[in-house]
């Protein structure tokens, strides 16, 4: 019976014509109608621009006010799928109209890449998809891709307070981009990437199809696990596989300014930093501050430890003595009160402000990434650290690699980046001040910063991370030359893996279904062309 439906909605979009761009929610709505989706499920997920509530909608889940000011494009419509069926038929109907599918699940991609186009878009918005559910017996969770991260943590800390997952320290990013970008946290040295303990999924594929790991086949399995998912499918869940975490971990917070041994703190870090015990993550944070009136960098230290401070301290005391760590400055709690302690919640907070969907303020910002593979010299540093004053408001974050990191293959998943890496490097500027003037002083800052270290990161390809998402490597209109355009940002971000993505692409794709600035291309540009309206 399923079948004989299937092929009655195919042939009724065989059939279907469409018009303008202007009619796109009508031709939506008929479509959706002859996939016998009912009236009343279709007027209540389908949202017009003319919607009371379509401006609402939209921002709910924008994170980044550069996208999200008069002048931005704005979708045709937003579906909000509450069933898999919604989510077929807006494959389908989006392939049949020639109309592009923009995929959000959290709305933090860095360039709202998830919700702006500059040709005529349709969002799909997957906030609906937040079912998390936890076993115990096999320690393992089935997650919907609308769930955020601090739902997730707060799910397995209501069956376990010895378990965890190793993924991102902002609560309100969406499950859907950051695993399939190849999510992190500072459980990274220990247990490595949200991918590497993914163990199934449920997608739907450019044909409409509700897939899983059997159905879908290894490669696009693959494929999903750090490669951008908005490629390949539209991501419905994925079955995470949890890690042990002791019953007491330790955080610390160390700051020291520049005339407190920063540089040297900083030097060091460097020295050890992928030899450390892999319990052990530690993020150093450089920022420009102005100090009696005196303009320098802070560099502020970060720790997450799997154990108590008494294991702790020997392996900082021999290992980074420069850090000077105390037991006074060690804050020993159970895991999920590090997860807040890593989200900026006071240690007063219940862990329920992680079921909040909601963060505290959103602002302009910008955001670029490195990979360091050799020390930084001294004098390096202190160069960044003046050009770092000179230019202004840019940080940098770095964030320890080795570890587990180092010992899983570079092939095995999409994300590339793993043994060799000292650390990855995040550039980050945020700003209030509404207006192009702005956004053009705060964007050539990052951008100055970022051209200076080139002699301090890697090189040929100068390597980027995915999920820290930036259209100024590279970007492809998804026309007949999309395949070079592809290659220069894909081999930043994948490397060796770049070509392999572009044949399981061109394989369950072929016709570009899944498309968008930064996405994989197919091999050679098989589909039909479509209207870029």
């Amino acid at each position: 019976m399923k079948k004989f439906a299937v092929l009655n909605f195919l042939y009724f979009l065989g059939v279907l014509t469409f018009a303008s761009a202007d009619s796109v929610y009508d031709n939506f709505v008929q479509c959706f109608a002859g996939a016998k989706i009912p009236d009343a499920q279709i007027s209540s997920i389908i949202y017009s621009a003319d919607n009371a509530s379509f401006a609402k909608v939209l921002e709910s889940y924008i994170r980044n006010r550069r996208f999200n000011v008069s002048t931005t494009p704005k979708p045709s419509i937003i579906v909000t799928p509450t069933a898999e069926s919604h989510v077929s038929a807006a494959v389908l109907c989006a392939k049949k109209l020639g109309v592009q599918l923009k995929i959000r699940s959290g709305g933090h991609d860095y360039e709202g890449i998830s919700y702006v186009s500059a040709t005529t878009f349709v969002v799909l918005d997957m906030f609906n998809f937040r079912s998390i559910d936890v076993n115990m017996t096999d320690e393992t969770a089935w997650v919907q891709t609308g769930a955020m991260l601090g739902e997730v943590y707060y799910r397995i800390w209501q069956k376990s307070k010895v378990h965890g997952y190793p993924a991102g320290i902002c609560p309100t990013v969406g499950v859907g981009g950051h695993i399939s970008g190849a999510g992190y946290g500072n459980l990274l040295r220990k247990y490595g990437l949200t991918v590497d303990h993914v163990v199934d999924a449920q997608i739907v594929d450019a044909n409409g199809r509700v897939l899983n790991r059997e159905t879908m086949g290894e490669d696009l399995f693959w494929a999903i696990r750090g490669g951008g998912g908005a490629s390949f499918a539209v991501i419905l869940s994925y079955k995470i596989k949890l890690v042990p975490v002791p019953p007491i971990v330790t955080v610390f917070r160390i700051e020291k300014a520049y005339d407190e041994n920063a540089t040297d703190a900083v030097f060091q870090y460097q020295q050890i930093v992928d030899k450390m015990d892999n319990d052990l993550f530690i993020r150093v944070l450089l920022q420009p501050i102005t100090r009696n009136k005196k303009r320098s960098v802070r560099a502020t230290f970060i720790g997450l430890f799997l154990g108590d401070s008494s294991r702790l301290l020997p392996i900082t005391d021999s290992q980074f003595p420069i850090l000077g760590l105390k037991k006074s400055d060690c804050k020993e709690m159970p895991w999920i009160n590090s997860v807040l302690f890593w989200g900026n919640f006071d240690n007063k907070t219940s862990p329920k402000a992680l079921l909040s969907r909601t963060p505290d303020s959103v602002n302009f910002l910008k955001r670029k990434s490195d990979y360091v593979k050799t020390p930084i010299s001294k004098s390096g540093l202190e160069s960044l650290f003046t050009k770092m004053v000179e230019i202004g408001k840019v940080g940098l974050v770095f964030n320890s690699y080795g570890g587990r990191m180092s010992e899983i293959p570079a092939s095995e998943t999409p994300f590339p980046h793993r043994a060799g890496n000292l650390y990855k490097i995040q550039y980050s500027v945020n700003w209030s001040e509404e207006g192009e003037a702005a956004d053009k002083n705060y964007m050539d800052q990052i951008r100055q910063l970022f051209s200076f270290m080139a002699p301090f990161v890697s090189s040929n390809p100068r390597e980027a991370y995915l999920n820290y998402r930036d259209l100024d490597i590279g970007t492809t209109d998804n026309g007949k030359n999309s395949y070079s355009e592809g290659q220069v940002y894909g081999l930043k971000y994948f490397k060796g893996n770049f070509d392999r993505l572009v044949k399981i692409k061109t394989a369950v794709d072929p016709d570009n279904v899944f498309r968008n600035e930064q996405s994989i291309p197919t091999l050679t540009f098989q589909g039909r062309r479509r209207s870029r309206k």
